[in-house]
């Protein structure tokens, strides 16, 4: 006696055997039912036991690809996404119906036969020879059953999916080898459910449970007679039998079914007429799939969640590895947004931002301490329609965002300050800051020195005449003075504040690290992200400790095991002490400074406005204790200037960060704060420190000169600055004084 394999079953030799009686009942058995000529190539032309000893002895059977379910914080859906629509049930949430009309259909001997029919291979032969072709095949369920999983696990590549189901010899013995197996080890209710799970029902259904969604609106296990017939007998051919585009076509193969039923003995032939008289009655449900279904606009944050998914190494070692996991499915991600913030968030784009402005805004919310996100939202709705995009304005290139993210303007200059403070700088530090200057001659980094080479010198003004110091650093925060920073970073240099920067994580758009160049590191002429700057200001919320954001709290796979989650990673960017101080410098800003319009009156507050060259980019990041939040305004391209400009139905003479993105902010706060604890800032005393009597005892440059001078347009004011190339006529002269110089060159997605 031959051995058993471990695990029992017959040997491979007595696989073989069986195999070999069935081809034995006729020399044109394989290659005539369902096969091309016998002259195909495949392990059979071998004709040997050793041939079909070689083909693998276990079917992989990977799991079947499901819809992912995307859930906010609170469990509640945000979108499904999938590469196959399918919900994978048992045997007993499906119709009997359904299973005995997929059973007469398909193989109505399916209880009779082990894993090949020869009374049906017999029958089918009969008929092939009559008609003179192939015009019935002798494939069994368990058969079409292995047939699936090859497709299965082909996935969407064509040539494996063409491998998959090419008509060979060979191929044909792999599916009767395996279907020997799948016989032994699954039995006929579990091969039957697999079945009803694995095929496909057209209309990008998968599976039993998807396709009475699709046509019926209903669950699989609610089938009536006619309606479980009409799906029977899609399977043979899901184009032909389409009841949505062809419903004739679709009725008579129903009709079929029916009668097949009713000769079976399934139904009685009164059963079936009665069900034939029937009408199909379709309650189509159009396919959700993808981020572009998601609720409550959060169709961004749902791709930033897929990006994150494709891009960190916890859910794989490479890129293919985490996209086979994506595109498998059948995954439960709860993430970290917040229902009550992003409906808040998206209220308030409405309410400010049309998606037929010429601009658009971003507007994303960070949980300091945390990092979690929790809104992320735009204008220009997630889709492929008019006034739509696939760009994510609130995050990086790498996870779908514009190519280089928006210079932030005077956003910039609380990093600038935190650095000095950091370094020892006192809050009362003084700066002459003139109206106008050139950049300073030097200004030491941590490399090369920069140097002023421009020709003539690359110069800078204030906003408004009226602003000429000498100022101490509150007021010029308040005022956003562009001479006072510029003066400040001349004396602590540029190295301080590269290595604050990084600290909060801050990079540009692009992913690269912020150059060393004063028009950067001052007045934020570099491209950066909404969700970078809210993150980096939650650490000024945090007293001084940034986190990394995150999205995703938590991913569970169809069989309910947890996978492990990127986690937030947080480090003291700078001490608590100078931390306190920024929030109380910024403070000043929404109670008096530039951000008035957007303070809120229930809460301590803090922010900064910040408005570019040509006011083609403005800025409003703000923070409470518990949230932060970034908010962009300004054209994806960078080729609109605002000025006499119509935002969200309100006229705009000129744009500045504290009129436009400023009430955006605060709106959206105000909403997601809602019923949420109001914890007070730590501040410290910062005392006054009245101006002296040189308010005009400086030249041009800000150096010592004679008094009285009142400082005139200097020769150059519309070059280029320090190290930004741009295109001719791209600078508009200093005109974003309320937050910053230049745009950095056209950006765009």
């Amino acid at each position: 006696m031959p051995k058993k394999r471990s695990g029992g079953g017959l040997t491979t030799t007595q696989q073989a055997a069986k195999f070999l009686g069935v081809a034995a009942l006729s020399g044109v058995v394989l290659a005539g039912i369902a096969l091309p000529a016998a002259g195909a190539l495949g392990l059979a032309t071998k004709g040997t036991v050793e041939g079909f000893d070689e083909i693998p002895a276990n079917l992989r059977t990977p799991p079947l690809s499901q819809r992912t379910k995307i859930l906010d914080s609170k469990g509640g859906l945000i979108a499904s996404v999938y590469s196959r629509d399918r919900t994978v049930v048992e045997l007993k949430d499906i119709s009997p119906y359904m299973q005995k009309a997929i059973v007469a259909i398909e193989d109505a001997r399916f209880y009779e036969h082990g894993a090949i029919d020869l009374k049906g291979i017999l029958r089918a032969l009969n008929r092939n020879v009559q008609s003179g072709g192939t015009a019935q095949g002798a494939s069994t369920l368990t058969q079409q059953y292995v047939k699936n999983v090859f497709v299965e696990e082909a996935g969407d590549d064509p040539d494996k999916v063409a491998q998959a189901t090419q008509q060979t010899i060979g191929r044909k013995i792999q599916e009767l080898k395996y279907a020997i197996q799948v016989e032994e080890k699954l039995g006929k209710k579990r091969i039957l459910t697999n079945y009803l799970n694995i095929t496909f029902f057209g209309q990008q259904a998968y599976g039993v449970e998807a396709a009475s969604q699709r046509y019926f609106s209903k669950a699989a296990k609610d089938l009536t007679l006619d309606e479980a017939a009409l799906l029977a007998g899609i399977v043979q051919s899901p184009s032909r039998y389409d009841p949505v585009n062809d419903p004739a076509e679709a009725t008579k193969r129903r009709n079929t079914v029916l009668q097949r039923m009713a000769d079976v003995g399934d139904i009685s032939q009164t059963e079936a007429d009665k069900a034939k008289a029937n009408p199909i009655k379709l309650k189509v449900k159009k396919p959700r799939n993808g981020c572009i279904t998601a609720v409550s606009g959060a169709g961004f944050f749902c791709d930033y969640v897929r990006h994150v998914f494709l891009s960190d190494p916890v859910f794989g070692k490479t890129k293919e590895d985490r996209a086979k996991i994506w595109n498998r499915g059948g995954l439960t991600v709860r993430t970290t947004l917040d229902p009550q913030s992003q409906q808040s968030t998206q209220n308030s784009i409405k309410d400010h931002v049309y998606k037929s402005d010429k601009v658009a805004t971003a507007v994303t919310l960070v949980q300091p301490g945390t990092g979690k996100i929790m809104g992320m939202g735009q204008s220009k709705p997630y889709g492929f329609g008019p006034n739509e995009t696939q760009y994510n304005y609130s995050v990086d290139k790498s996870m779908g965002g514009s190519n280089y993210g928006f210079p932030t303007g005077s956003t910039f200059k609380p990093f600038l300050a935190a650095a000095a403070i950091e370094g020892g700088k006192p809050a009362t530090q003084v700066y002459s800051s003139p109206y106008e200057m050139d950049y300073p001659d030097t200004v030491r980094s941590c490399g090369k020195t920069w140097v002023n080479d421009g020709v003539p010198k690359y110069h800078l003004e204030n906003e408004n005449t009226s602003e000429r110091g000498p100022y101490a650093l509150r007021e010029a925060m308040e005022k956003s003075v562009n001479t006072y920073f510029v003066q400040m970073l001349q004396d602590i240099g540029m190295c301080p504040v590269s290595q604050m920067t990084d600290k909060l994580g801050v990079v540009q758009g692009d992913g690269t690290k912020l150059p060393q160049n004063p028009s950067t590191l001052t007045l934020g002429s570099n491209g950066l992200s909404p969700l970078t700057m809210a993150s980096a200001y939650a650490a000024f919320a945090n007293r001084g400790t940034y986190c990394t954001p995150i999205a995703i709290e938590s991913v569970k796979t169809a069989d309910g095991t947890s996978l492990p989650v990127p986690k937030t990673t947080c480090s003291q960017a700078m001490s608590q002490p100078t931390a306190d101080t920024i929030n109380t410098l910024l403070r000043g800003v929404v109670d008096s400074g530039t951000g008035k319009q957007a303070g809120l009156n229930s809460r301590d507050n803090a922010g900064k406005t910040g408005t570019t060259d040509a006011r083609k980019n403005a800025w409003f990041v703000g923070y409470t204790p518990n949230m932060s939040g970034a908010v962009w305004v300004g054209s994806p391209t960078q080729s609109v200037e605002m000025v006499n400009i119509t935002i969200g139905g309100a006229y705009q003479a000129k744009v500045f960060g504290g009129e436009v993105p400023g009430p955006i902010w605060r709106d959206a706060m105000t909403g997601a704060l809602n019923g949420v604890p109001a914890p007070a800032f730590n501040t410290v005393n910062i005392p006054d420190s009245p101006k002296g009597d040189d308010r005009d005892d400086r030249d041009d440059h800000g150096r010592p000169g004679p008094g009285g001078k009142k400082p005139g347009k200097k020769p150059g004011a519309n070059n280029p600055f320090p190290g930004i190339n741009l295109p001719p006529n791209t600078t508009g002269g200093n005109t974003g004084g309320r937050g910053g110089q230049t745009n950095g060159g056209t950006q765009g997605p």
